[in-house]
């Protein structure tokens, strides 16, 4: 049965709550606790959180959680133009909700100390240059979105869709999260930068996802179109 728009934004809003939450509060519980888990911790945020969010909203959104990934399914017609703008709106709406409930929340639960005051925002290496971060970022957002597709395209993969796209991103964070700060979601980099002030690398986190997920649904796309043809 076809969804409404309402119930898309609806569903979208929740999961991407609850990934932002996942995702950056383990981070900031982590800088608060003395940076005991590391990666680990930063990985295990948003796998859960993905599991949740696929096998709970799936079959109302696709679960995209994600501006890039919502651009990347729409490029491979799986999202239309029409519904852009309530995937964004629901994406944007709970990415900054989630960030809110991370400060007023985890940060009280954390104490004092001033690793977690950035609320969990993205940062790359600072001993690395650019070029080779926004590379990095572009190969981690392409890998996430050439997953979703496969599970997409692939539909005895489908009952794996949660664990599949979640385990993609635990990944990507704990083989180049010390390098780009593994983002491939700019609404996850973009709420607690925002609200933290932590402003200054966000054009990597904007930028980079879009150009990897847009990337992977073009091959994609062409794979398929000349498959057919």
């Amino acid at each position: 049965m076809p969804y409404s728009n309402l119930q898309i934004f609806a569903a979208e809003l929740v999961g991407t709550f609850i990934l932002v939450v996942l995702a950056t509060g383990s981070i900031v519980y982590d800088a608060r606790a003395g940076h005991g888990y590391g990666l680990w911790i930063a990985a295990a945020g948003p796998f859960l959180a993905l599991i949740v969010g696929v096998y709970s909203f799936g079959r109302i959104s696709l679960a995209h959680f994600n501006p890039a990934v919502t651009m990347a399914y729409y490029i491979t017609g799986h999202a239309r133009r029409a519904q852009i703008p309530w995937y964004v709106a629901a994406e944007l709406a709970g990415a900054l909700l989630g960030s809110l409930f991370v400060m007023l929340v985890v940060g009280i639960y954390g104490g004092s100390d001033d690793g977690g005051t950035n609320l969990g925002a993205n940062a790359p290496n600072p001993d690395l240059l650019p070029p080779v971060i926004f590379l990095f970022e572009v190969l981690a957002s392409a890998l996430l979105m050439g997953v979703i597709l496969v599970v997409v395209y692939k539909r005895k993969l489908k009952n794996f869709s949660g664990v599949a796209i979640g385990g993609v991103v635990a990944l990507d964070i704990l083989l180049i999260g010390s390098i780009s700060g593994a983002s491939m979601n700019p609404t996850r980099s973009l709420a607690p930068a925002l609200l933290s002030g932590a402003t200054g690398d966000l054009w990597l986190y904007l930028t980079a996802p879009f150009v990897g997920t847009a990337t992977a649904a073009a091959l994609v796309r062409l794979g398929i179109g000349r498959q057919q043809a």
